[in-house]
């Protein structure tokens, strides 16, 4: 080949062909400079090959070819970040319409999609619209600098930078925590007067809906079947880990019991807002399902929650309490007897009111236990038995739960729980950004905090170690324990809303008896410094273990965990939204031998579906209890799991 043909001839335009491969990119791919070459003119060709000299991809080359598309940046780095970030996007939007020059514009991964934009858009209209009519009626509250309007801009912040910590594949929480800290430090945040009783209802507000989704969340079931695992997992670690956060706080601190009690009831608390992410990732890969670890972590964190509540609604009511001795020894137990009575009652109530056929049904259902667990926190508190209210709450839910599951309401599907996860949406930023705001860092003694942080170091160390013999006989191997015991060290929803409920209590304390503030200084200073106490130990729990945990599950679990080969059409029976949900992982198996009740239920989920494969009758039949692996719905739970 001597190259005498000319440009028109074959030969030297695959030469060079073969010369831009050499440079970059697979050989099975057209790039963007055999597209310049072919299409110019005079043979120079804007790449980033110059003279024979290989250039690095810049972001100038990677801005161009969003507007000249070019196969090879799919393996630049900026674009699989961006790809990863956007994929449940690009999932939830596959339908989405959007208009004909928007790729040209806003090309995908590297900027939203057109629903995204638009539902940003229409968020921020309504919330310039609701701000122009409330400062409309308010006035100067609302205005920059007012209170109410510090709020929400410091509401808006924390959901901000929980969406930026969430990149990263940390719980949101963290964020919304530290932007409420940098607010709090920096001057932008500030409220007085009255708003600091609004501040107090919008974490009662926000304790009932977390207890309510607590309860909503328990599948009665699966807690059934695991009731005993479930006691046995989550009360005595619980009671060990309180305990050992009452006796180091008393010798480190010289903390009264009372007070450390109190304190070892609030830390000892699990959340499922940092679990539930990592557990929904290690659910949707296979990873402990057999066994039913995600509903088993589920369940012992709702009761976990509910204990830890209810233990501290029971002795602050008590420490706070300036009733008689003899009716402070017996409020504990009425506070029990009275808070499960209400939510039995009220969670029977629910069952018949509304009338299941009522078109109504769903909101009325949302508004009844919503208002019930609002006026048994706020009415408990107001007759001195605080520790009733979340019992009550987290009964109602329950059972309510329950006799919906008995109407026809599947599990896995309740419209109600969705309408909780809305507005936890809405409270989850409002609660960790006001918590974050109590941290003030100029005031925290560093010792004090190291102190602290070695406080909830050991009763972690020790819940962790009591856990795994505590587990013997629960059907879990070592590895499995192992991680259900790092699991249950998530703290996060709870500490943030009582955290400052000693303060509260105290300054309303003061508030009544302002006329005796003579003789009893000395005793209000100490119990302010207990208080603040408090609430630094439960957000430092905060910062030390969501983080920590949820990088520690997402690491060990593929490696403590088995895998278990999960059949792709069973997915279909979750629930579709972009947001991961306790119901989406509490639709678990439970072990062998509940693989007849299991099996039952995949038939007759599968036989509402048209399978391709199924071409009559007789091939949808299958035997239970035959050793025949290749019926479609029984795949899920078949491998057998050393």
């Amino acid at each position: 080949m001597d190259g005498s043909d000319g440009p028109d001839g074959p030969d030297v335009p695959e030469k060079k062909k073969k010369q831009a491969r050499v440079y970059y990119g697979p050989p099975v791919e057209q790039t963007y400079v055999e597209d310049s070459e072919d299409d110019g003119e005079n043979g120079k060709t804007p790449s980033i090959v110059e003279n024979g000299v290989l250039k690095k991809r810049s972001f100038i080359e990677i801005m161009y070819n969003k507007v000249h598309p070019d196969r090879n940046i799919e393996s630049s780095s900026w674009y699989l970040f961006c790809k990863k970030v956007r994929k449940k996007d690009e999932e939830a939007a596959a339908d989405a319409w959007e208009p004909a020059h928007w790729q040209s514009v806003c090309p995908y991964p590297f900027c939203p999609t057109y629903r995204q934009f638009a539902r940003l858009v229409g968020l921020t209209m309504v919330v310039l619209l609701l701000w122009g009519s409330a400062f409309a009626v308010l006035g100067d509250t609302l205005a920059p600098g007012g209170d109410l309007f510090s709020l929400a801009v410091l509401t808006v912040a924390a959901h901000f930078g929980g969406w930026l910590v969430s990149l990263t594949t940390l719980p949101a929480l963290v964020g919304m925590l530290l932007v409420g800290i940098l607010f709090q430090n920096v001057g932008l945040y500030g409220v007085s007067g009255d708003f600091v009783e609004v501040v107090s209802v919008l974490r009662k507000i926000a304790l009932v809906i977390i207890l309510t989704r607590a309860g909503l969340d328990l599948d009665p079931p699966a807690l059934r079947r695991l009731l005993c695992t479930v006691l046995k997992i989550g009360l005595i670690p619980w009671v060990i880990e309180c305990v050992t956060v009452a006796v180091t706080m008393y010798f480190f601190f010289g903390m009264p019991w009372i007070w450390g009690f109190m304190l070892g009831s609030a830390v000892a608390a699990v959340s499922p807002a940092v679990t539930v992410s990592c557990l929904f990732r290690l659910r949707a890969k296979g990873y402990g399902t057999a066994k039913g670890i995600p509903t088993l972590i589920i369940a012992i964190s709702g009761i976990d929650d509910a204990v830890s509540v209810a233990g501290f609604g029971i002795i602050s009511s008590i420490l706070f309490s300036h009733d008689s001795l003899l009716y402070q020894i017996i409020q504990g137990p009425l506070s029990v007897v009275m808070g499960l009575g209400f939510g039995v009652l009220w969670g029977i109530l629910a069952k018949y009111v509304p009338e299941r056929n009522d078109p109504f049904v769903v909101p009325l259902r949302v508004l009844m236990l919503f208002g019930g667990g609002l006026i048994a926190v706020l009415g408990s508190e107001a007759i001195g038995l605080g520790g009733a209210g979340p019992l009550a709450v987290v009964a109602a839910a329950f059972v309510s739960c329950y006799s919906w599951t008995q109407q026809g309401w599947e599990v896995d599907d309740n419209p109600v729980a969705t309408a909780f996860e809305i507005f936890w949406m809405i409270f989850e930023p409002i609660l960790f950004g006001l918590t974050g705001t109590m941290i003030k860092i100029d005031q925290l003694d560093p010792h004090t905090v190291g102190l602290v942080a070695g406080c909830l170091f050991i009763g972690f160390v020790i819940r962790i170690g009591s856990t795994i013999p505590i587990a013997y006989k629960s059907g879990l191997n070592t590895k499995e324990k192992v991680f259900v015991s790092l699991s249950l060290m998530a703290k996060a929803t709870v500490q943030a809303a009582l955290c400052t409920v000693p303060l509260d209590l105290m300054r309303e304390g003061q508030a009544e008896g302002s006329g005796q503030a003579e003789g009893q200084a000395a005793g209000h200073s100490e119990t302010r410094g207990h208080a603040e106490l408090f609430l630094t130990t439960c957000v430092v729990s905060i910062l030390l273990t969501a983080p920590t945990i949820a990088i520690l599950m997402t690491l060990l679990g593929p490696r403590l965990l088995t895998k278990t080969a999960v059949d792709p059409e069973f997915p279909e029976n979750w629930r579709r939204h972009t947001r991961p949900s306790l119901r989406d992982i509490s639709i678990i198996d439970e072990g062998d031998e509940d693989d007849d009740d299991n099996l039952g239920k995949l038939s007759r989920r599968s036989s509402r579906r048209q399978s391709a494969s199924i071409k009559d009758k007789d091939s949808a039949k299958y035997d239970v209890r035959s050793d025949s692996t290749t019926a479609a719905p029984v795949a899920l739970n078949t491998t057998s799991v050393p």
